[in-house]
């Protein structure tokens, strides 16, 4: 049986966190976002799902056990699936820390072995963590993992054979779905 995956960004979040920096930060969905939520479920509630993998932050666990709600597929964390550490940078405004690290902020761009922005991870870090978790997901069947816009660019930046500074151009919007045969890795 072969195996494919469904890639799935977390809904928007709460208009409060929009404009800063949230890797790690627990926020719920906006309005927005709680819509969008409740179309995924519509959308996905249809296709044949064998495992559900989340990140363990609210916004991917409560998408997880809505979309598994009455069907009997198993849904997990892997903190592997979570997003980027941005370290001091967390819950911070981007404004305020361009403001204090003028053009710092595009290393993590064009330097993403060696830049830990606000001492958090580095793109290299990102990209093996999000690499350790793909490998951890079950072998056969379809795996829907519900994870976050680094992770997800990360895992399809490596897919894709592309360097790390490449990642930016693979973060997915909100909501969207990428499929992926588990196979071709």
């Amino acid at each position: 049986m072969s195996a494919a995956v469904l890639l799935l960004r977390h809904p928007p979040v709460t208009l409060a966190w929009r404009k800063r920096c949230y890797g790690r930060s627990d926020m719920g969905w906006s309005r927005a976002g709680t819509a969008m939520a409740q179309a995924l479920v519509r959308e996905l509630g249809g296709h044949p799902i064998d495992a559900i993998v989340h990140s363990g932050a609210l916004r991917t666990r409560r998408l997880a056990e809505m979309i598994g709600q009455g069907r009997d597929i198993p849904v997990s964390e892997d903190s592997g699936w979570l997003e980027r550490d941005f370290g001091t940078w967390e819950g911070r405004t981007w404004h305020a820390i361009w403001r204090e690290t003028g053009d710092l902020m595009d290393r993590m761009v064009t330097d993403p072995t060696g830049f830990r922005p606000g001492g958090g991870e580095t793109g290299q870090d990102l990209s093996e963590r999000a690499r350790a978790a793909w490998g951890r997901l079950p072998a056969s069947g379809t795996t829907l993992v519900i994870a976050h816009g680094g992770p997800i660019a990360a895992l399809r930046t490596w897919q894709a054979g592309e360097p790390l500074e490449a990642m930016v151009r693979f973060i997915p919007a909100c909501g969207e779905v990428i499929a992926v045969s588990r196979d071709a890795t």
